[in-house]
């Protein structure tokens, strides 16, 4: 026996319910509007929604609104744990105001960002979260720009007049730099996030800025930038830095992918962690307080990242807001990856 498709609930029969008007019922059921209506009656009209299993018509709203009540969000890896609190802040923060979440991976190509921007929009989200840009001539910032879409970055910047949120890049790398010379580390290389990337500049800037403030050199090569945030990609560029660095006692990485690379480049040269080298990451993503050893690393306010995101893209959806960097600062978590220099390795290279 086929079962029966059940009734589709209409405004109408809200109103019914609640014994109240069907505009009102409309007010009521809009986060846009409910202030319009006294708070019992739209506590009403909810509950009478609820009961009857209402859910509003997108497609009727959006045609009534000019809204869709979508809002779209590129990352560059939805495997990366780093973006999953932060967008589950970010939606959590636009559900209360009526949105849901639409998220595309362009992976690492500009391009393909750019045709996720187009597609998106087809479907008229309301605005764009994007985890992707670059540093210059970023095409899904651009595509973002013809279109007239609200916009906000999220982790990184790079866009003249886009909102930001993200984390204090420069301070971050600066708290690891300072935390290894407080162990007595004078020969510390640098596995740095791709070049093309606002956190890799200003990380290597970071890097660069602290080990001056100690007064230590950075030897020509010591600096070596992934060509991309992957596991593989910062095994490859820790391997370079151990064969052309002798005596390198630490190495503080852009991020913790890259850090879990130099881990493995370590283990393959035979250096035990932190006994024979310090190895530090950035982001604190989720798990890494689970390797072994436990991962030194930076830690930044992924939720508060996502909800400030979603606000800030709220306001421009609604008001038009003008746009603003906001910088989050970071904090240093000690683990197990870092200790004192071997024994006779505390001499400045």
């Amino acid at each position: 026996m086929t079962t029966p498709i059940p009734r589709s609930i209409n405004l109408r029969q809200v109103a019914e319910e609640a014994g109240v008007h069907p505009s009102t019922a409309s007010r009521a059921l809009n986060s846009a509007t409910r202030h319009l209506v006294a708070a019992p009656v739209a506590e009403r009209v909810q509950e009478a929604a609820a009961r009857l299993g209402y859910r509003p018509d997108a497609a009727a709203m959006s045609l009534r609104t000019g809204r869709s009540r979508l809002v779209g969000a590129l990352v560059p890896g939805i495997a990366n744990p780093v973006f999953a609190p932060i967008l589950a802040a970010a939606a959590a923060a636009l559900s209360a105001d009526g949105h849901a979440l639409l998220v595309a991976d362009p992976g690492d190509d500009p391009e393909r960002a750019a045709e996720f921007v187009a597609e998106l929009a087809a479907r008229r989200v309301d605005g764009l979260l994007l985890a992707t840009v670059s540093l210059r001539d970023d095409p899904a910032l651009a595509a973002c720009r013809l279109r007239g879409l609200p916009t906000v970055l999220v982790n990184r910047s790079g866009g003249e007049g886009v909102p930001a949120v993200v984390s204090d890049d420069r301070g971050g790398m600066a708290l690891a730099v300072e935390h290894l010379v407080g162990l007595g580390h004078r020969r510390i290389a640098h596995v740095g996030g791709p070049a093309p990337l606002s956190t890799g500049l200003l990380r290597r800037e970071g890097f660069e800025r602290a080990m001056a403030a100690a007064g230590l050199d950075i030897p020509p090569g010591w600096v070596e930038a992934a060509t991309a945030y992957g596991r593989a990609e910062g095994e490859a560029a820790a391997t370079l830095l151990l064969t052309r660095c002798p005596g390198v006692t630490a190495l503080a990485c852009a991020n913790d992918l890259l850090a879990l690379g130099a881990y493995d480049a370590c283990h393959r040269a035979g250096l035990r962690i932190p006994a024979d080298i310090s190895v530090t990451g950035h982001n604190d993503m989720p798990m890494v307080d689970l390797i072994e050893p436990p991962l030194t690393t930076i830690r930044i306010p992924h939720e508060r990242m996502g909800r400030e995101a979603a606000r800030l893209l709220l306001e421009r959806i609604h008001q038009g807001a003008e746009a603003g960097t906001l910088v989050l600062a970071s904090g240093l978590v000690q683990r197990g990856s870092s200790g004192p220099p071997p024994d006779g390795m505390t001499a400045t290279a």
